[in-house]
């Protein structure tokens, strides 16, 4: 008795089987699986709304061409179409091109939404890209600072230049930057991916990524990667800021947090430096929480990119959509809306997964 008193796995029933341990991977496998699985009713349910919503105005090819063709004209196109169906037959029909890949072909200038995003895909990409480097730049190292300077004037400084990052809207952030930096004090331009010469340029690029910042890489032209880089500068703040004020808060009460832990506090009492602490052992952990919202914070930025497009005449799919909106085209309207709700999916995914690697308790 007292040798099982002192070891309790001695006392434990040797006939009871004893509880296997969950191996690491399964439970990473399972937590891929299901959040693959969660794109598919995410996409359905956001294009079954985008369809319905369309369709509340009537049909594309009236609300398109309505004014410009006779009724005769009008109906004979509506009939081909297939828009004089009941609804629920063109919502079935809708949802297998959409599984065979086929987003639909606008009604304005008859082509297919998939060329669309092969032609303008790229320049939101580019943007996003120009922007989640702002972002990095700007929330992480000023999160950190206002997570050492806690409390202090510092720190309440970042926090309302925070507030305000992400509470100004983009167009007008991109309005205030356009008028300062491109017209009062021009020193980037106000409009456009490039020069005329550059755009030029990269049209006659072999093989385009149409990035054009790869593309002008790629061929070594170094004053049109120069070019690119100083037409990017603005819109890629406008859209930057707007989730660097999200990363900034992230960092600082994670941080504040981290600098909380035992681990931390081993380190402060053998007279480790605050600043080491924070730049060197807490930082790290307090950056899981941005990457958990990065998938989120992406799509804020299609959203954002609409407007940051429209207003910097960047030819993205943002500035398409809202040509297409003006047009009354909703086929084209549709198709892009479903495209950029199928990759934010697929990003929040990726992140989801990366975010697991870094950090297993998200598995459970």
């Amino acid at each position: 008795m007292a040798a099982s008193a002192e070891n309790p796995v001695l006392a434990e029933d040797p006939a009871k089987p004893l509880k296997k341990q969950r191996p690491s991977g399964s439970g990473l496998g399972r937590y891929v699986l299901i959040r693959f699985l969660l794109i598919i009713p995410t996409v359905w349910i956001l294009t079954t709304l985008v369809f319905f919503l369309m369709r509340i105005t009537g049909d594309p090819i009236t609300a398109a061409l309505g004014g410009r063709l006779t009724k005769a004209q009008l109906q004979e196109r509506i009939e081909a179409a297939g828009y004089d169906r009941p609804l629920i037959v063109q919502y079935f029909e809708y949802m297998g091109d959409l599984l065979r890949g086929d987003f639909g072909t606008t009604v304005s200038d008859n082509r297919p939404v998939t060329d669309l995003f092969l032609q303008y895909g790229a320049a939101t990409a580019e943007l996003v890209f120009f922007a989640l480097i702002v972002a990095f730049a700007v929330g992480i190292p000023l999160g950190m600072l206002a997570a050492y300077h806690r409390d202090r004037w510092p720190d309440a400084a970042l926090r309302v230049f925070a507030i305000l990052c992400y509470a100004t809207p983009v167009f007008f952030a991109g309005l205030l930057l356009k008028l300062t930096f491109g017209v009062l004090i021009p020193l980037f331009p106000a409009s456009g991916r490039a020069s005329s010469s550059t755009e030029l340029l990269m049209s006659g690029v072999v093989g385009p990524t149409r990035i054009y910042f790869i593309d002008a890489i790629r061929i070594g032209d170094f004053d049109a990667l120069g070019d690119i880089a100083s037409h990017a500068v603005l819109p890629a703040i406008a859209l930057g800021l707007l989730t660097a004020g999200v990363f900034l808060r992230l960092v600082r009460t994670n941080l504040i947090g981290t600098l909380g832990q035992q681990y931390v506090e081993s380190g402060r009492s053998r007279g480790v430096s605050e600043f080491r602490l924070v730049t060197t052992h807490a930082w790290r952990p307090a950056l899981i929480p941005v990457i958990t919202v990065m998938g989120m914070q992406i799509a804020m930025m299609l959203a954002g990119a609409v407007l940051t497009e429209t207003t910097f005449e960047w030819k993205g799919l943002g500035f398409q959509l809202v040509q297409y909106l003006l047009k009354r085209d909703f086929v084209a309207v549709q198709g892009i809306v479903v495209m950029l709700a199928v990759i934010v999916a697929l990003t929040n995914f990726l992140v989801d997964v990366i975010a697991a690697l870094i950090d297993p308790r998200v598995r459970y």
